[in-house]
């Protein structure tokens, strides 16, 4: 039973996660006047690309990327999809963190071994803006975890069967959504990838079968970002209303990335470090001091 929900999961974050992104990017499209690609345009580009022979820039870069997709996997699988759970017990907040930096680290491997100066300036973009909105995620987290007296997703989703977390703590709901859209690397927050100015960062040297992986890499990366963020945030889930609080999140986060200019990677880090990351101290504040909805 554990192998069949695990691969529920993946199937789960596979299929949703590809056609949530093509129903984003067609939904940018229109607030943009355009008409955009079909919602299923995603499927295709990752069939495609994983169809053809890519070029290697040696092992560390092979390595790098296949370390990065095989993180975000495995923490996938630990991470509750409302009541699909594939590891009773053991979803807990620090493994996910712990497994989702493996994925991080094998992407920066991987593209700094490219030897393109662009990629090695995209992941030390991305290295600093983890530091940027890490730092305030974790502390409303840490409030979370303290109010609820557990660090299992599933019992921080079970403990709000009265009401919601964003409704008890919503200066801290606001701080990890902010945080979310860092994660995401939606705008204002994706200078990483930064096209005009860096040819798309980590990305320049992938082609084919490496952009292919990299694509289901991004695809299963997104789902356990808002996925956390729906499973502490908003309320008991099951199944079906977990996937539809999900796309809800998606399309709040992508109207604000098609509207919003790119910061620089200075601004990105003194903004998380001054709005998002003060807020979180007032949050945790309020809850050592019990003054909680």
């Amino acid at each position: 039973m554990t192998i069949l929900k695990v691969i529920a999961v993946l199937l789960t974050g596979f299929f949703v996660g590809l056609t949530l992104e093509g129903i984003a990017r067609k939904i940018m499209a229109r607030v943009q006047r355009r008409y955009g690609p079909p919602w299923y345009q995603n499927f295709i580009d990752v069939f495609k690309a994983l169809s053809k022979r890519g070029i290697s820039h040696g092992w560390i870069f092979d390595f790098g990327i296949l370390m990065a997709l095989g993180g975000v996997i495995a923490t996938l699988a630990f991470v509750p999809l409302g009541d699909l759970v594939a590891f009773p017990g053991l979803d807990n907040i620090f493994i996910i963190v712990y497994l989702f930096a493996v994925g991080a680290l094998g992407m920066a491997m991987g593209m700094v071994g490219s030897g393109n100066p662009n990629a090695s300036i995209g992941v030390a973009r991305a290295l600093t803006q983890m530091l940027g909105y890490e730092l305030p995620y974790l502390i409303s987290i840490a409030g979370v975890l303290y109010y609820y007296k557990t660090s299992s997703v599933s019992g921080l989703m079970m403990a709000q069967q009265d009401t919601w977390t964003l409704f008890k703590m919503p200066i801290g709901g606001i701080v990890a959504f902010v945080s979310l859209l860092g994660m995401l690397g939606k705008k204002p927050f994706d200078t990483p990838i930064a096209p005009a100015e860096i040819a798309s960062g980590p990305m320049v040297e992938l082609s084919a079968k490496y952009m292919g992986l990299l694509m289901l890499m991004h695809t299963f990366s997104i789902f356990v970002e808002i996925g956390l963020f729906v499973d502490i945030f908003l309320g008991v889930s099951n199944y079906f209303t977990f996937l539809l609080k999900f796309t809800i999140v998606w399309i709040i986060a992508t109207l604000i990335s098609s509207v919003l200019p790119r910061f620089r990677i200075e601004q990105v880090v003194k903004f998380y470090w001054k709005v998002p990351l003060s807020l979180a101290f007032v949050q945790v504040l309020f809850v050592l001091l019990g003054w909680v909805f």
